[in-house]
C-alpha cells in the first residue's frame, strides 16, 4: 500500500497533468518568475508530506543562477513563510508555485503598472516578527 505522501503526490501530479499549473508553462520543471527569465525549481518531499512542507529551492548550476530577489539567496534557497512555519497540509505544489510567482516584483515594474491610488494595489505583506 502506498504511503499517504505517495498518494498525495500522485493526486497532485494528476491534477497538474489534467488542469495545468497557472504559473508554469512549457516543461513542468520550469517557472518564469519575472522579465521572461526561466528558472528551475527542485522540490524534495519527506515521508511526512503533506503534514510537513517540501524543501523547495531554485536549481543553481554552472550557467544557471537563482533569481535576483531579496527573498531568494544565491544558493537557490527561498525565504517564504509557507515553506516553513506557515505551511499547512492543505497547501500543494501548485500553491507553492503560485506563492513564488507572486513574490513582490521590483520597483520599476510596480511603478510602471501601479494604479494611481495605492489602496487599489493588492500588496502581499511580509511580517518579520
Amino acid at each position: 500500500m502506498a504511503s499517504i505522501s505517495a498518494r498525495r503526490l500522485a493526486k497532485e501530479l494528476r491534477e497538474i497533468q489534467a488542469e495545468g499549473c497557472p504559473v508554469v508553462s512549457g516543461r513542468p520543471s520550469y517557472l518564469s518568475l519575472s522579465n521572461g527569465e526561466i528558472y528551475t525549481l527542485q522540490f524534495r518531499f519527506d515521508p511526512q508530506y503533506p503534514i510537513s512542507s517540501p524543501a523547495v529551492q531554485f536549481v543553481v548550476t554552472e550557467g544557471k543562477e537563482s533569481p535576483i530577489h531579496p527573498h531568494v539567496y544565491s544558493n537557490g534557497h527561498i525565504c517564504a513563510s509557507i515553506l516553513g512555519n506557515e505551511w499547512s497540509p492543505v497547501l500543494s505544489v501548485v500553491a507553492v508555485c503560485v506563492t513564488l510567482q507572486s513574490i513582490p516584483v521590483d520597483n520599476d515594474r510596480y511603478v510602471r503598472h501601479a494604479p494611481e491610488n495605492p489602496k487599489k494595489t493588492v500588496f502581499h505583506y511580509d511580517d518579520d516578527t
